[in-house]
């Protein structure tokens, strides 16, 4: 593999995964639980802090173990092909594809309020952004990075818009700002804690760009940290905004703050663009989550025979073809089945959210694992305070795995997670009868 990938390319890439649509709902969610407007930027200041480690352990890995599998190759490293196929399994089957499917919805929904194309016109435009978006990564990764930083600076600059609205208005009076005058209970800091990660969540990527990186090592660990202090800078200066420009009553009941935000500054046209950014977000997002999920396949295609067509790199154009086709047929198949659903995003959490963060804590230990396990790997870079910052890792991964279980079993949702995994486990028995029979 070639490292052709710009480190400002990478960076636009990792925030544009990170920024989707979340921070334009999960604000006012946060507002409301956490009661208090001091307390509500002390819950994201925290969850930028627990990203920012996670981050960090992922420098390490990033750099001692370069290569297109991300955190796929790291399970791989420390605890063998199976479990790092199960986790493959998850990637391609529900993780990122059903990503991309939802983040399409997204981008139906807004785009159509521009230019609708009939009943199914979100349907519609959902498959064509799909069916799109996969053609521009298949013409390579040069086309795939430039859109990414083109998209990325965009929406950067909605967001902007969002501040500025925020610093330049008054608050109503309704609506006063109070800081720090009741810190919200614990139960809720780890409910709003969950929707502040979701909201930061997509950091982890950045590890299936590692082995295309310009520069390196060293470069891969600059590339991580500006991109999360970017994350960080934006995350913040958008909630401040928010609760300064809506207070924090107005903040906490509002669906669209965002959009109501700059309808109150700019009026009613200013408001109707925000859908636009939107929809750039949902498309940014979308089109980087492409770009490293099919990294995964594409990994998954190298470790086993009987999937080695997945395994083939395009050296011409520095993406893996078959793997990205793959991608696109799953997407849309989910793109088909989530037009059953009532509630798409609520029902992705349900059902994806245990697997993501139950395999994340098991990266987590991969890297202490290695440690130990394979102590000549040069490590150009090293974790901070080790062991404390990775265990602290694991500990926020076990915890938000916990919560996700339990989050899921109150929705009557956990038995889709588990029957991913089995189907997994089915999968890779059929697949390890079929490699014996290839040995053969």
């Amino acid at each position: 593999m070639l490292r052709l990938l710009h480190p400002f390319s990478a960076v636009a890439l990792i925030v544009g995964i990170v920024i989707g649509a979340g921070i334009f709902k999960t604000p006012s969610l946060v507002a409301s639980l956490s009661g208090d407007a001091g307390w509500a930027l002390v819950l994201w200041v925290t969850g930028a802090l627990i990203s920012i480690v996670g981050a960090l352990c992922y420098a390490e890995l990033c750099t001692a173990y370069p290569n297109a599998g991300g955190d796929y190759h790291f399970l791989h490293r420390a605890f063998g092909r199976n479990i790092s196929f199960i986790y493959g399994w998850s990637r391609a089957m529900i993780i990122n594809t059903g990503s991309i499917a939802l983040l399409a919805f997204v981008f139906g929904d807004y785009i159509s309020t521009l230019v609708s194309l009939g009943t199914y016109s979100s349907v519609i435009w959902a498959l064509l952004v799909v069916v799109f978006l996969t053609a521009v990564n298949l013409a390579g990764i040069h086309a795939s990075s430039r859109m990414q930083t083109w998209l990325t600076v965009t929406e950067i600059v909605g967001l902007l818009a969002v501040v500025l609205a925020g610093f330049w208005v008054d608050a109503p009076a309704s609506g006063a700002v109070q800081w720090f005058a009741q810190a919200p209970a614990p139960a809720q800091w780890g409910l709003c804690l969950v929707f502040v990660l979701l909201t930061f969540g997509g950091w982890n990527e950045a590890a299936y760009i590692s082995a295309e990186l310009k520069g390196g090592p060293r470069t891969m660990v600059w590339v991580i940290l500006a991109s999360m202090l970017t994350l960080t800078v934006i995350y913040l200066l958008v909630n401040t905004a928010l609760l300064l420009g809506l207070g924090l009553s107005g903040l906490s009941q509002s669906k669209t703050a965002a959009s109501d935000l700059l309808g109150f500054a700019f009026g009613p046209l200013a408001q109707k663009a925000l859908g636009l950014f939107v929809a750039i977000a949902a498309l940014t997002s979308i089109n980087a989550t492409m770009f490293v999920g099919a990294r995964t396949n594409f990994a998954v295609g190298n470790d086993w025979k009987a999937l080695r067509k997945l395994g083939q790199w395009q050296l011409d154009i520095g993406s893996p073809k078959q793997a990205l086709l793959l991608q696109a047929l799953i997407s849309i198949g989910l793109i088909a089945l989530g037009t059953q659903e009532a509630d798409g995003f609520s029902a992705m959490v349900e059902f994806t959210a245990p697997v993501f963060w139950g395999f994340l804590f098991l990266v987590g230990l991969a890297l202490i694992w290695l440690r130990h396990t394979d102590q000549h790997t040069t490590r150009p870079f090293k974790v901070p305070l080790y062991p404390v910052l990775p265990l602290i890792f694991c500990a926020a991964c076990a915890w938000l795995t916990y919560s996700s279980v339990t989050y899921a079993i109150s929705q009557n949702a956990i038995h889709v997670s588990m029957g991913l995994i089995a189907s997994g486990v089915l999968a890779l028995l059929i697949l390890r009868g079929r490699e014996n029979t290839l040995d053969a």
